[in-house]
């Protein structure tokens, strides 16, 4: 009798998990199905970026100089030439994250129980990583997105509101990054399981004007309010 109960009871523990983890994934679901700025319209014209993905974490890709902005100024390795090929680059891609996982965590099974837990239960800073691309192509993992130069201005705005202010003398300081052409920025903000890196995207866009969900903490949030080039 004791043992059913026991076995009862470790049951009822090891539901509650489960439960909380569908709990979050439905309302991340619904919270990125409510839109902001739901009158929103791409224009047919403008400056245009891409929204990125790799499943699990989405980021923004802009052109290094338009008239708007001149990332060289902000970000001082994407005016040098990439590591991995010596070409000099013609795009950045902008997300942000967790620091300690952005900087010591490249793949899943690097990523330590105790810094999960951390995150979990503390949040951690966060950090901003700022990839180089040449002339990027459109695919269902980079999907263009055209804006107005305002609210690319705006969107420029938003993301160097992410960045402490600049050093008086010199340069902004980088980390290296286990990914091939990418550096790491110091950034504000703090990484949670409600504000998360698929957030920071979602929050940037519909503070630049862009149609967007409420609540987007998955990737899948973001990448459902950008059209698909495969699509049929």
């Amino acid at each position: 009798m004791r043992s059913k109960r026991a076995l009862k009871w470790l049951g009822g523990i090891l539901a509650v998990p489960l439960l909380l983890a569908a709990l979050f994934f439905l309302a991340a679901w619904i919270g990125s199905s409510i839109p902001r700025n739901a009158d929103w319209t791409e224009p047919e014209t403008g400056i245009r970026i891409m929204i990125e993905t790799n499943g699990i974490h989405t980021g923004i890709v802009m052109p290094i100089v338009t008239q708007e902005k001149d990332w060289r100024e902000t970000f001082p390795s994407a005016g040098m030439p990439r590591d991995t090929d010596g070409w000099m680059p013609t795009h950045v891609a902008i997300g942000w994250g967790e620091k300690e996982v952005f900087l010591n965590t490249p793949t899943w099974g690097d990523l330590k129980v105790s810094t999960a837990l951390r995150i979990a239960f503390m949040g951690g800073d966060g950090l901003m990583r700022v990839g180089h691309y040449v002339n990027p192509r459109p695919s269902e993992y980079h999907r263009y997105l055209t804006l107005r130069p305002e609210e690319y201005r705006l969107l420029v705005a938003e993301i160097e509101a992410t960045l402490p202010p600049p050093p008086e003398t010199g340069e902004r300081f980088s980390y290296e990054s286990f990914e091939k052409g990418a550096r790491n920025y110091d950034a504000l903000g703090r990484y949670t399981l409600g504000n998360t890196c698929n957030q920071w995207v979602g929050d940037t866009l519909a503070r630049a004007g862009v149609k967007m969900g409420q609540w987007t903490p998955l990737a899948g949030g973001v990448m459902k309010w950008v059209d698909d080039p495969t699509a049929d």
